[in-house]
């Protein structure tokens, strides 16, 4: 068994017993722990008590990626097992963690189920965005954002390669069902339950009353022009930045299907997730 172990760039404190208990019950099951080795430095590991630093993940044999941090480590995990079929099994601890497995307090029992295989595979879409030389996968969602101190945006799109509208707004964003959570939450877009076919189209802070949300057919790829006259526009991916859309320049979108392996408990479901996690930010 061989186990990758991806943490929180910042770590929570009660992270690091977490990955010494991890490090137990990895004995009992006979499995090797693989970390990055920028993480084996950072967490001041004892590499070769079961503990192996990589320097790519992809080049490895993995049967589970086991995540102990918040959704933004969990989307690292994702994205890096993208294709392959290796499963992330996320522990909270992070804010919300609504892409987790477990809660911190069920760790024996959810370290356990991560190395025996006690869980169940959600099978999540990814959209991919293509622009020059920049070609990344997004599993919550790409984001075209004004610069900070920057003019307000005017953005053209088109879907399936019919002109849909020119918006002035802040951003617009382009989410997965998993995705539709974030920033497309923040924005009255429409929630996507797991398992929903296609991807939702939400404007940043639209300068006018016509601009709606949409959610679009998972085989109509999105093209998004910068249709301002002065200011590029930043792309996130997964509230990563990863590049600059100039001025007149077109970015591809294009929505991916089954590309990612999320683990899951059981008898868990989207409806339960939604309310576990966000009921708690209304209590």
């Amino acid at each position: 068994m061989r186990a990758a172990v991806i943490t929180h760039h910042f770590p929570h404190e009660h992270a690091i017993p977490a990955i010494a208990r991890l490090r137990e019950l990895a004995a009992e099951h006979d499995c090797e722990l693989l970390f990055d080795e920028m993480d084996t430095t950072r967490e001041h590991l004892p590499v070769g008590e079961r503990i192996t630093p990589v320097a790519d993940f992809g080049n490895e044999r993995i049967d589970v990626s086991i995540v102990l941090g918040g959704d933004g480590s969990i989307l690292r995990s994702l994205r890096t097992f993208a294709g392959t079929g290796v499963p992330t099994f996320g522990f909270n601890f992070g804010t919300i963690g609504f892409l987790t497995t477990v809660e911190p307090d069920e760790l024996d029992d959810g370290i356990r189920r991560a190395l025996t295989g006690d869980y169940d595979v959600l099978r999540l879409p990814a959209l991919r965005m293509r622009y020059a030389d920049l070609d990344f996968l997004a599993v919550n969602d790409v984001a075209f954002d004004r610069p900070r101190d920057a003019r307000v945006a005017e953005i053209a799109y088109a879907l399936a390669g019919e002109p849909v509208g020119r918006v002035r707004c802040d951003g617009v964003v382009a989410a997965t069902p998993a995705g539709s959570t974030g920033y497309n939450l923040a924005n009255s877009g429409p929630i996507l339950a797991w398992g929903v076919a296609g991807y939702v189209v939400s404007f940043i802070a639209p300068h006018t009353l016509t601009a709606r949300a949409m959610v679009a057919a998972p085989g109509d790829p999105l093209a998004v022009t910068n249709a301002g006259r002065i200011d590029e526009l930043e792309i996130m991916i997964d509230g990563l930045i990863v590049g600059t859309l100039p001025v007149g320049a077109t970015a591809d979108l294009t929505f991916e299907n089954d590309l990612v392996a999320l683990a899951q408990l059981p008898g868990s479901s989207f409806y339960q997730r939604f309310r576990d996690k966000f009921g708690k930010l209304a209590s």
